[in-house]
Parts: C-alpha cells; sequence; structure tokens
C-alpha cells in the first residue's frame, strides 16, 4: 500500500522526537558515543566483582602486618608461644576446611600465629644471635627464587609430583606429631638427639621440609593464576592469601630450626 502503514509511520516519528533505542536520535546509538565505548578500557577485576592480583597481594600483606604486630608481643612474652599455636592450629584447619572464607577468621590465624612466631624467635635469638634475622632472609630469598622461576616457566607442578608432595605431607605432620609427643613426655627430641651417618635428623627432615614448602608455593602460585585467569570472585583473594601466608609461616619456621642446628654444630 503507498505510504506504508499510517500507524508505523506515526510511531516510527513518535520515536524518532524522543530518541527510542534503535532511532537515529538515540543518543545510546549516536557514532561518537559508540566510539567512546570502542575506546574505553575494558572493565577490570574491580569493576567486575572478579579476585586480581593486587586483591591477594593486598590481604597477604595485612595478614603479615598482623603476624608483625602480635609477633612483638609473643617476642616480649614467649610464654604466649604455645597458646598461640594451638589456637593457630585450630583456626588454620578451620579455614583451611571452610568452604566460604571468613576474614575474620583468617585474620584471626595470623595474629595468633604472630604470638607463636614471636615466642619461638625470641627463645631461639635469645640462644643463637642473629639468627631470626637469617632465618627471615632465608624465607625470602626462597620465596623469590621460587616466584620468579614460577614466572618464567621453569617450575610447575604436574599430577605424579603432587601426589609424591601430599604423601610427603602427610609423612612430615604424623613425624611432627610423634617428635611432640616424645619431647613433652619423655624429654627425647628426635630432630637433635636422632642422627643418620652423623648428621642430625631434623638437618635432613627440615632441608626436605624447605622443598615441600618450595613446592607449595608453586601450588599457591598456580591456584591464584588459575582463579585470576578464570573470574573467581573477589572474597577468594582471602583465601589465597591465607594459603600464601601459612607456607610463608611453614618456610619461615623450618629454615629458623635448621639453622640453629647448623650454629649448634658449629659451637
Amino acid at each position: 500500500m503507498a505510504g506504508g502503514n499510517p500507524l508505523l509511520r506515526d510511531f516510527n516519528k513518535k520515536s524518532a522526537r524522543q530518541g527510542a533505542p534503535g532511532s537515529y536520535q538515540d543518543p545510546r546509538y549516536s557514532p561518537e558515543h559508540l566510539e567512546q565505548m570502542y575506546n574505553a578500557p575494558a572493565a577490570g577485576p574491580a569493576q567486575t566483582g572478579r579476585m586480581s592480583y593486587d586483591d591477594v597481594v593486598m590481604r597477604t600483606g595485612v595478614l603479615l602486618v598482623c603476624i608483625v604486630v602480635t609477633g612483638v608481643l609473643g617476642w616480649m612474652m614467649p610464654i604466649l608461644a604455645l597458646p598461640g599455636a594451638l589456637i593457630g592450629l585450630v583456626l588454620g584447619l578451620v579455614n583451611a576446611f571452610k568452604r566460604e572464607p571468613s576474614p575474620v577468621l583468617i585474620i584471626a590465624y595470623a595474629l595468633a600465629e604472630g604470638l607463636f612466631l614471636g615466642g619461638i624467635s625470641g627463645m631461639f635469638e635469645a640462644t643463637y644471635p642473629g639468627i631470626v634475622i637469617q632465618a627471615v632472609m632465608g624465607t625470602v630469598a626462597v620465596f623469590v627464587s621460587v616466584l620468579v622461576l614460577y614466572k618464567v616457566g621453569v617450575l610447575r607442578s604436574s599430577p605424579r609430583v603432587t601426589k609424591i608432595f601430599m604423601v610427603a605431607i602427610m609423612a612430615y605432620a604424623l613425624f611432627a606429631l610423634i617428635n611432640l609427643g616424645t619431647s613433652l613426655l619423655g624429654g627425647f627430641n628426635m630432630r637433635y638427639d636422632v642422627t643418620l651417618f652423623g648428621i642430625p635428623l631434623g638437618l635432613i627432615v627440615g632441608a626436605l621440609a624447605i622443598l615441600l614448602a618450595a613446592y607449595s608455593f608453586v601450588l599457591d602460585f598456580e591456584n591464584i593464576t588459575d582463579g585470576v585467569r578464570r573470574g573467581i570472585p573477589e572474597k577468594a583473594a582471602w583465601s589465597a592469601a591465607f594459603g600464601l601466608t601459612v607456607t610463608l609461616i611453614w618456610a619461615y619456621v623450618e629454615i629458623l630450626r635448621v639453622l640453629a642446628i647448623i650454629r649448634s654444630m658449629a659451637e
């Protein structure tokens, strides 16, 4: 029909006057606006609510600050090391098996571990002056070395190595529990009192534990990289920071023990 449908013609005129979606006068579809949208930077994790590397770094920094703060208290009052260790152990297990990360519980874990680390660090320092600085530097060296090797693609996990790692972790945990029992009940510390070919057992176990901690860093880095790539929720950064903090604490304690054994052998 000539002239088309009059109702449709009236609707198009009205839409053009009002700037309806799809009309030439709609500002959302103007060439200038479309060009601005095209040239605008892509939405980042902060805009999409997804986890980023910065989120993990910031939360890990918060946990380390908490450890240092209560670590000073534990250093001045070594008696707080034992309750700090027990509370930290319980909170560590709770956070490890919790489905949703709880910032409050994770921060509480860091505060408790600070009491433990401060207490034992003060005791080791009193016996072996300068050992704490050495242990801190050793921990940083291990962390940075693994991070660099991971970034350049030298270190990667594999299913087979991860299985061996898990078995070794369970064996180490069993050894630690048995050694704790013999130390408290019988005054017999297998780390110092047992030797293999003239080498204290603690030195061998400690060296293996440091290697396990290094591999644990690799797993932590891969979990973080995978999480950022898949765009998991931002709150998962607390879980990633918790994992890194646990590994850092483990590496520090083992390095501290190994250094103490080496210093005692040198005397």
